[in-house]
């Protein structure tokens, strides 16, 4: 039988034969025009009510998974694959995740997005009301005490957390970026070009969600390399001054710098350095272009696109690199 219910399980029995269905139609155990067990069959086989039965079939009907026909009964309507991106927010280099991965997945896989903004009401409510009506899911997770109980209620199988590690288990398949280590070796890169200038500021605004792990490396950087810094997190107290290089992970403040820099006729690379955190398509042509240190989003997109065509466990860090150019 395809629907097995479990008469002891929280999740209510409704829930449960759209996601057997949901799972079977996924994994070509059924497929297009094939006929679904018949109403009766399934209330028979797993002792339901006719009505819990009918509500199932009637969300799959609304998800486009089966439709019917009057008196033959239910059949799979697709051979499509339903798959749920939930991002953050969707920000340029968010972009280039989101392109690499719906153009290596193929015809067949259809990509619902949502974005939670940090929001854990929002982010609750886009997984509770999609379990179970999806093939698989990516989910981008941030830090809140709530989302690792809320992403359990996917199978861990059918799930990949993408970007930050952090309320990931060693079941979980992952594709992360390391905002750690792989930072503080990127920094490494730009030790010569730090030297230039007599102090280095790290903007980390308020209003930014970036994890603040990057701050102690950033600290431990400018301890191991003897630099004086600071790290400022009001961004109203931000004023440009001459002989400081910025380090920043908000694109909000690269586009102050570059306001200040105008005003008092400072030479981004020259009067003062400038590194940006995240890759995005413009930063090579602002101003002779910004220096970044990023991890690779398109390689990020990729991974997950692996995930959902093939039928294997992944554990991956995608790597973070410094690029220069002449902000720095």
């Amino acid at each position: 039988m395809i629907v097995s219910i479990d008469h002891q399980s929280d999740i209510p029995k409704y829930q449960q034969i759209v996601t057997a269905i949901s799972d079977a139609v996924g994994e070509d155990v059924l497929k297009k025009g094939e006929a679904l067990p018949s109403v009766n069959t399934i209330c028979k086989a797993n002792q339901l009510s006719r009505d819990t039965v009918f509500k199932a079939y009637s969300i799959l009907k609304e998800n486009g998974i089966v439709a019917s026909v009057p008196n033959k009964g239910y059949y799979v309507a697709t051979e499509t694959k339903k798959v749920l991106l939930v991002l953050d927010t969707f920000k340029a280099y968010k972009e280039v995740l989101y392109h690499s991965f719906v153009n290596n997945v193929p015809d067949t896989i259809s990509t619902d997005v949502q974005f939670h903004h940090y929001n854990i009401d929002n982010f609750k409510t886009i997984i509770n009301n999609s379990v179970g009506k999806y093939y698989k899911y990516i989910v981008m997770n941030f830090d809140h005490k709530e989302v690792a109980e809320t992403v359990s209620k996917i199978s861990s199988d059918k799930l990949l957390l993408i970007d930050w590690n952090i309320f990931s288990t060693s079941e979980n398949n992952y594709v992360f970026q390391d905002f750690g280590t792989s930072f503080y070796e990127s920094l490494k890169g730009a030790t010569d070009l730090f030297r230039k200038y007599k102090r280095i500021d790290f903007l980390y605004p308020t209003f930014s969600d970036h994890p603040a792990e990057t701050i102690v490396f950033f600290e431990k950087f400018c301890k191991d390399f003897q630099f004086d810094f600071k790290v400022m997190t009001n961004p109203k107290e931000f004023k440009i001054e001459k002989d400081i290089a910025y380090i920043s992970v908000s694109d909000r403040m690269l586009g102050r710098f570059l306001e200040q820099c105008r005003d008092h006729d400072f030479e981004p690379g020259v009067d003062v350095g400038f590194l940006s955190y995240n890759e995005t398509p413009m930063k090579k042509f602002i101003y002779k272009g910004i220096s970044v240190i990023s991890t690779d989003f398109k390689e990020l997109g990729t991974k997950a696109a692996q995930f959902i065509t093939q039928e294997e466990p992944m554990q991956h860090y995608v790597p973070t690199t410094l690029t220069l150019r002449e902000s720095l």
